[in-house]
């Protein structure tokens, strides 16, 4: 009996012993499956931190890049307006020579102008001396031919009482009167550049439509006998002015003879009269 409890108690002795491995191992192994998932719940963690870090970068990437995109457009547009200042330049300064060089041709043509002006004036005052003195010369011969006046319009001179004799309601030339005219012709044709006006005149005895057409026919019988003479015809222009003109007031005689009468207006075309 002794040797059978014995035996039971070798028996259960490995069954305890047994017991305490498995209940070691399964320490270990919840050791080890905590380990393993606080070595899970790091690298989770760590995988997280990292993700996050890398959202961050990611962040800060996309905001780097639109910062260099938008210094790149800023650069873009900096370089345009340099260039189009540097363009704006060139165009002022080119245009500013250009200014430049127009400024110095438009004194030169008007020192230019300005000498042509002075030399144009000497030879107008020298012309006008010139003319002057033919005028005074042209005087001078008709005034001993007939009652000649300088007058601010040219010379007058009157073919009338002792001169050129028309006789009542008459518009012909007689002998003496034609030689009159020639020698008239004559001083004329030694001179150039001047119109002659021929004026008509009567006396107050008539109607005025009567005299006007009398005062016409005297004015053109004198002026076909000077271009006859050999005067051009197109320096004539011919007037008739009837009673309206009298070189003599008074309804006397000698009053009379000296309206009826024809006047000569010679101009010289050099000279600015009536300054």
């Amino acid at each position: 009996m002794t040797s059978l409890s014995l035996r039971s108690a070798e028996t259960r002795e490995p069954a305890r012993g047994s017991g305490k491995g498995l209940g070691v191992l399964v320490a270990i192994l919840f050791v080890a499956v905590a380990g393993l998932g606080l070595l899970a719940y790091q690298f989770l963690q760590r995988t997280r931190a990292v993700e996050r870090q890398l959202a961050s970068v990611s962040v800060k990437t996309d905001e780097a890049t639109a910062l260099a995109r938008q210094a790149t457009d800023r650069a873009v547009a900096a370089e345009a307006a340099a260039r189009t200042a540097a363009e704006a330049r060139r165009l002022a300064e080119t245009q500013t020579a250009d200014a430049r060089q127009q400024a110095d041709a438009a004194l030169q043509e008007a020192s230019r102008a300005r000498e042509t002006a002075a030399r144009s004036q000497v030879e107008a005052d020298a012309i006008r001396k010139k003319a002057e003195a033919e005028v005074n010369r042209l005087e001078a011969a008709l005034g001993q031919i007939a009652e000649t006046r300088h007058t601010a319009l040219g010379l007058v001179m009157n073919l009338g009482s002792d001169h050129l004799k028309f006789e009542f309601d008459k518009a012909e030339l007689r002998p003496e009167d034609r030689e009159l005219l020639s020698r008239v012709a004559g001083i004329l044709m030694t001179s150039h550049d001047y119109t002659v006006s021929v004026n008509g005149h009567t006396d107050d005895v008539g109607s005025e439509a009567y005299n006007q057409g009398l005062s016409e026919r005297r004015a053109e019988a004198v002026r076909s006998y000077l271009v006859k003479a050999g005067l051009p015809a197109e320096i004539f222009t011919v007037q008739g002015h009837g009673k309206t003109l009298p070189l003599v007031r008074g309804s006397s005689e000698a009053a009379r003879a000296k309206n009826r009468r024809v006047e000569l207006g010679i101009v010289n075309t050099q000279i600015r009269y009536g300054r």
